[in-house]
């Protein structure tokens, strides 16, 4: 692909944008799960070489944080839609009808075989200089980076030391049944705080949740996207 800026074989792209829906409804033709276990792989290798050499000052745990942050489900599928995969991934009718080219799992997938396929297109040290070239800049996008963190048990911990009261999400949704948006907001005795959206009620909450957080620790030292990761 050439957003992605790498030469891949086009039989190698081919499979590696080639979804298993896709396949149950093409006489069984390959499908790109075993490219997403090798992009896997050089996705791992090539962020944990990174930042064992850039933060000689991080302890295991703090480098583990920041790797998972950045091979995350999450991390990878913005990037998938920063580059634009979705429209491209072969899928079956029945995720195309649920809008499974916008999914995180299937894009983050697809992105991992992509990596898999530039691999084996072109070599390790060409796969590895796209892999940082894909997931670094994340390193300062805040939302990206806070993607692993459980901001809902973080709303937890902040309202009972404060004694703010019950913590309640009321939920909204919109659109056709097959693709609902869902848009939950945050009350903390009974004083409404922020609203997120997603496309589940788990996403819509914990976006909710993130938001708070910022609000309520908006007077306090600015951490940043790199230590907010961190816990710090």
């Amino acid at each position: 692909m050439k957003s992605l800026g790498v030469h891949i074989d086009p039989e190698t792209l081919r499979l590696a944008l080639t979804h298993r829906s896709y396949s149950y409804e093409n006489d069984g033709i390959p499908t790109n799960e075993r490219l997403e276990f090798l992009g896997d792989s050089v996705l791992g290798y090539a962020v944990t070489d990174h930042l064992f050499r850039s933060y000689p000052e991080l302890s295991e745990g703090d480098l583990a944080k920041l790797r998972s942050a950045l091979v995350s489900t999450r991390a990878l599928a913005r990037v998938a839609r920063d580059h634009g995969v979705g429209p491209h991934i072969s899928l079956g009718t029945g995720e195309l009808r649920t809008g499974g080219q916008d999914k995180d799992s299937i894009l983050a997938d697809t992105m991992e075989a992509l990596i898999g396929a530039a691999y084996l297109s072109t070599s390790f040290e060409t796969g590895r200089r796209l892999v940082l070239r894909l997931v670094l800049p994340l390193l300062d996008d805040d939302q990206a980076m806070s993607a692993g963190k459980d901001w809902k048990t973080t709303i937890q911990e902040i309202a009972a030391d404060r004694e703010l009261g019950d913590i309640r999400y009321v939920m909204e949704d919109s659109g056709p049944d097959h693709d609902k948006t869902f848009t939950a907001t945050l009350t903390i005795g009974g004083v409404a705080y922020s609203s997120g959206t997603g496309k589940s009620k788990k996403e819509a909450e914990r976006e909710a949740a993130r938001l708070t957080a910022a609000t309520l620790t908006a007077g306090e030292a600015d951490r940043g996207a790199f230590d907010a990761v961190l816990g710090r």
